[in-house]
């Protein structure tokens, strides 16, 4: 295993956060010294790059949030002039401006090697063909898979989202080892090759890479089963790089080595934002270490987890992410979360893994429908046991009551991308 690894995953601790500080100090001194917004952070609290002499002093800097970005509309975040960016990236903007990325041709480097190496540490090797079924354009997955999987040795498949039937017959005649792909769009390119009279198991893929949406244990033993597949997690958001910041390694499946010699995270309480210590549960926060075009300090990513000791390697672990605290369903004062309900979706009998949540509200009072598609083998008295057993397990495991439509198969919507799971139709004006 040794000999795969490359310098940056020979450190050892003490080596390793050494680098750390000295790219910190430096990346703090980079943020301050050419965005605005940084340096007016920075003296708004009374801190000079140069106080941050330990890792741990960086707790002592202020947050960078998603508003602030998209405040800083377009270019307001950038650190080096607009001549020397190389790439832009952007979130959809759906929910306000979009939020803008840029990257230098190291940025870009930096980009391609880290995916590189979560691609090896997924089991990826030289020569295989690697099927990239995320979206390509301003979202970051497709092109970001695609450079760190030519920079690897591989043969890429850039197919983008959507055309399933025909990423099913490219799967079938180019015969990729790899798929790198959202979980959810895998399960309609599932029900796709099982349309089509294909068994998912005896196509050549060996190892699916699924990222840019949370996803449960249960999600991915469908996965494996179905498709006779290694499904391992990676993660990233444009904000911090892109898909490459941590990686799941195939060994062992216990969470995503974080590639701390580049990406520095904290785990902060939700609420309070003090840092936890390693093993609680918070919100994810990044510090970027080695980008040029636009540095993040202290980025709040919304999604929980927690941060764990290394295994096979010495970065440490960041517990698969499985919400978002933005994602959060407050019902009748119950805290809940999608994958719990895609949790108790995926152990029922009788109902494929699609379904979809949908919040309401009459006389005042909110109500939550999970609408699950039945398996096309299933009965009536089936369906409707799967109804009974969906509400049951959710009063009893989550505590809520909710309304369940068991509906007929391949009647909810598909992904091509990034699945929505949850549809707001309450009216609060």
């Amino acid at each position: 295993m040794t000999d795969l690894l490359d310098s940056g995953e020979r450190l050892g601790r003490a080596e390793l956060e050494a680098l750390q500080l000295e790219r910190l100090r430096a990346t703090l001194h980079h943020a301050y010294e050419n965005v605005d917004f940084y340096r007016r952070s920075f003296d708004k609290v009374g801190l000079h790059p140069s106080d941050c002499r330990s890792l741990a002093d960086l707790a002592r800097f202020p947050f960078t949030t998603k508003a602030d970005l998209r405040e800083q509309y377009p270019f307001g975040m950038f650190a080096v002039d607009r001549s020397r960016v190389r790439r832009v990236h952007a979130s959809s903007g759906t929910t306000g401006r979009p939020t803008v990325v840029g990257y230098t041709a190291h940025d870009l480097d930096v980009w391609a090697d880290v995916v590189a190496r979560s691609l090896r540490a997924a089991g990826g090797r030289p020569g295989q063909m690697v099927h990239v079924a995320y979206g390509y354009g301003l979202f970051t997955g497709g092109l970001g898979a695609h450079y760190g999987a030519e920079r690897l040795g591989c043969t890429v498949v850039p197919a983008s989202g959507g055309m399933t039937s025909r990423q099913v017959r490219l799967i079938q005649d180019f015969r990729p080892e790899i798929i790198m792909v959202t979980p959810s769009y895998m399960l309609t390119l599932l029900d796709e090759f099982e349309r089509q009279g294909v068994d998912p198991r005896s196509t050549s893929l060996r190892t699916g890479i699924f990222g840019a949406e949370p996803w449960t244990e249960r999600m991915r033993h469908e996965i494996e089963e179905r498709f006779a597949i290694d499904a391992v997690d990676i993660y990233g958001l444009s904000e911090v790089m892109g898909p490459g910041v941590a990686q799941e390694c195939v060994e062992t499946k216990e969470g995503l080595h974080v590639w701390e010699d580049h990406f520095l995270p904290e785990v902060v309480d939700p609420i309070t934002g003090e840092v936890l210590p390693e093993g609680e549960e918070g919100e994810l926060v990044f510090t970027s270490l080695t980008k040029e075009a636009m540095p993040v300090i202290r980025y709040r990513t919304r999604d929980l987890t927690r941060l764990l000791p290394g295994t096979t390697r010495v970065f440490r672990r960041m517990e698969k992410v499985t919400g978002r605290s933005d994602d959060m369903i407050i019902l009748r004062g119950v805290n809940l979360f999608p994958t719990q309900i895609e949790e108790i979706v995926l152990r029922t009998p009788g109902v494929a893994p699609h379904f979809q949540l949908r919040l309401t509200r009459a006389s005042r009072l909110d109500t939550l429908t999970v609408r699950a598609e039945a398996r096309p083998e299933a009965t009536a008295d089936q369906r409707a046991e799967a109804a009974r057993a969906i509400a049951v397990a959710c009063k009893d495991g989550i505590g809520v009551s909710v309304s369940v439509e068991v509906v007929d198969p391949e009647t909810l919507e598909r992904s091509v991308g990034k699945i929505r799971r949850l549809v707001d139709l309450r009216d609060d004006g």
